[in-house]
Protein backbone atom coordinates (compact mmCIF):
# COMPACT_ATOMS: atom_id res chain seq x y z
CA UNK A 1 0.00 0.00 0.00
CA UNK A 2 1.37 3.68 -0.80
CA UNK A 3 1.16 7.07 1.33
CA UNK A 4 -1.39 8.69 0.76
CA UNK A 5 -1.19 11.80 -1.32
CA UNK A 6 -1.88 15.38 0.09
CA UNK A 7 -2.33 16.66 -3.68
CA UNK A 8 -4.44 14.15 -4.50
CA UNK A 9 -6.90 14.40 -1.24
CA UNK A 10 -7.13 18.05 -2.43
CA UNK A 11 -7.95 17.75 -5.98
CA UNK A 12 -10.82 15.74 -4.36
CA UNK A 13 -11.82 18.21 -2.29
CA UNK A 14 -12.01 20.78 -5.09
CA UNK A 15 -14.12 18.70 -7.59
CA UNK A 16 -16.45 17.19 -4.55
CA UNK A 17 -16.63 21.34 -3.46
CA UNK A 18 -17.57 22.39 -6.97
CA UNK A 19 -19.79 19.46 -7.57
CA UNK A 20 -21.82 20.28 -4.19
CA UNK A 21 -21.59 23.92 -4.79
CA UNK A 22 -23.66 23.31 -8.48
CA UNK A 23 -26.28 20.89 -6.66
CA UNK A 24 -26.77 22.87 -3.92
CA UNK A 25 -27.43 25.74 -6.01
CA UNK A 26 -29.88 24.42 -7.92
CA UNK A 27 -32.19 22.21 -5.29
CA UNK A 28 -31.23 24.42 -1.83
CA UNK A 29 -34.75 25.09 -0.85
CA UNK A 30 -35.82 21.28 -1.22
CA UNK A 31 -32.80 20.34 1.06
CA UNK A 32 -33.13 19.28 4.67
CA UNK A 33 -31.53 21.29 7.20
CA UNK A 34 -27.59 20.47 7.87
CA UNK A 35 -27.44 18.10 11.51
CA UNK A 36 -24.80 19.79 13.70
CA UNK A 37 -24.13 16.26 15.52
CA UNK A 38 -21.51 15.71 12.40
CA UNK A 39 -19.19 18.16 13.89
CA UNK A 40 -18.60 16.32 17.34
CA UNK A 41 -19.06 12.88 16.07
CA UNK A 42 -16.55 13.65 13.34
CA UNK A 43 -14.12 15.60 15.88
CA UNK A 44 -14.51 12.59 18.60
CA UNK A 45 -13.04 10.50 15.28
CA UNK A 46 -10.43 12.42 14.65
CA UNK A 47 -9.48 12.18 18.11
CA UNK A 48 -9.44 8.59 18.50
CA UNK A 49 -7.34 8.23 15.48
CA UNK A 50 -4.96 10.99 16.69
CA UNK A 51 -4.71 9.15 20.17
CA UNK A 52 -4.22 5.71 17.68
CA UNK A 53 -1.54 7.30 16.13
CA UNK A 54 0.47 8.29 18.83
CA UNK A 55 0.17 5.03 20.98
CA UNK A 56 0.88 3.31 17.68
CA UNK A 57 3.98 5.22 17.05
CA UNK A 58 4.67 4.77 20.17
CA UNK A 59 4.48 0.72 20.28
CA UNK A 60 6.02 0.56 16.68
CA UNK A 61 9.31 2.35 18.43
CA UNK A 62 9.40 0.16 20.93
CA UNK A 63 9.40 2.57 23.41
CA UNK A 64 9.71 1.69 27.15
CA UNK A 65 6.78 0.74 29.05
CA UNK A 66 5.01 -0.02 25.53
CA UNK A 67 3.83 -3.47 24.06
CA UNK A 68 5.11 -4.73 20.69
CA UNK A 69 2.44 -4.25 18.41
CA UNK A 70 1.31 -6.98 16.12
CA UNK A 71 1.53 -6.23 12.45
CA UNK A 72 -1.60 -7.44 11.05
CA UNK A 73 -2.98 -4.39 13.36
CA UNK A 74 -0.87 -1.87 12.23
CA UNK A 75 -1.80 -3.35 8.25
CA UNK A 76 -5.64 -2.70 9.77
CA UNK A 77 -4.81 0.99 10.97
CA UNK A 78 -3.07 1.89 7.72
CA UNK A 79 -6.04 1.02 5.88
CA UNK A 80 -8.54 2.38 8.44
CA UNK A 81 -6.31 5.65 8.17
CA UNK A 82 -6.12 5.63 4.14
CA UNK A 83 -10.25 5.11 4.26
CA UNK A 84 -10.62 8.07 6.76
CA UNK A 85 -8.69 10.24 4.72
CA UNK A 86 -10.80 10.00 1.77
CA UNK A 87 -13.71 9.92 3.31
CA UNK A 88 -12.90 13.11 5.42
CA UNK A 89 -11.82 14.43 2.31
CA UNK A 90 -15.23 13.92 0.70
CA UNK A 91 -17.20 14.47 3.29
CA UNK A 92 -15.09 17.93 3.60
CA UNK A 93 -15.86 18.69 0.02
CA UNK A 94 -19.50 18.15 0.81
CA UNK A 95 -19.63 20.26 3.46
CA UNK A 96 -17.48 23.10 1.86
CA UNK A 97 -19.82 23.04 -1.42
CA UNK A 98 -22.69 23.75 1.21
CA UNK A 99 -20.50 26.49 3.12
CA UNK A 100 -19.56 28.05 -0.51
CA UNK A 101 -23.28 28.36 -1.34
CA UNK A 102 -24.82 29.82 1.89
CA UNK A 103 -21.86 32.25 2.48
CA UNK A 104 -23.65 34.10 -0.53
CA UNK A 105 -27.15 34.40 1.42
CA UNK A 106 -25.91 35.11 5.21
CA UNK A 107 -28.60 37.66 5.68
CA UNK A 108 -31.43 35.34 5.96
CA UNK A 109 -31.35 33.28 9.57
CA UNK A 110 -32.10 29.79 8.24
CA UNK A 111 -28.69 29.74 5.81
CA UNK A 112 -26.52 31.70 8.20
CA UNK A 113 -27.23 29.08 10.81
CA UNK A 114 -26.43 26.52 7.78
CA UNK A 115 -23.16 28.34 6.90
CA UNK A 116 -21.91 27.90 10.90
CA UNK A 117 -22.54 24.05 10.76
CA UNK A 118 -21.29 23.85 7.37
CA UNK A 119 -18.32 25.46 8.14
CA UNK A 120 -17.70 23.31 11.56
CA UNK A 121 -18.38 20.40 9.51
CA UNK A 122 -15.85 21.13 7.34
CA UNK A 123 -13.43 22.61 9.71
CA UNK A 124 -14.16 18.65 12.16
CA UNK A 125 -13.70 16.69 8.39
CA UNK A 126 -10.07 18.73 8.10
CA UNK A 127 -8.86 17.62 11.65
CA UNK A 128 -10.42 13.97 10.84
CA UNK A 129 -8.03 13.80 7.53
CA UNK A 130 -4.96 15.84 9.46
CA UNK A 131 -5.50 12.68 12.00
CA UNK A 132 -5.88 9.43 9.14
CA UNK A 133 -2.35 11.49 7.48
CA UNK A 134 -1.28 11.10 11.19
CA UNK A 135 -2.25 7.51 11.85
CA UNK A 136 -0.61 6.51 7.92
CA UNK A 137 2.79 7.88 8.90
CA UNK A 138 3.13 6.59 12.57
CA UNK A 139 2.10 2.79 10.97
CA UNK A 140 5.18 3.38 8.96
CA UNK A 141 8.49 1.05 9.86
CA UNK A 142 11.09 2.95 11.90
CA UNK A 143 14.44 3.41 9.47
CA UNK A 144 17.20 0.92 11.03
CA UNK A 145 20.38 3.03 11.84
CA UNK A 146 22.21 0.78 10.31
CA UNK A 147 21.41 0.75 6.99
CA UNK A 148 22.17 4.92 6.86
CA UNK A 149 25.56 4.56 8.00
CA UNK A 150 27.86 4.20 5.16
CA UNK A 151 29.75 0.50 4.75
CA UNK A 152 33.21 0.50 6.13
Amino acid sequence: MRPTHPGHLVGILVIVSLLSWAVVRQFYSGLFLLPWTAIPTVLLLAIGEGYSAWVTKARIARKPGTKPVEPLAVARLAALAKASAYAGTLFGGLFAGFALYTVQILDRETPRSEFFIATGSFLACTALVCAALYLEHSCRTPKDPQDSQPPT
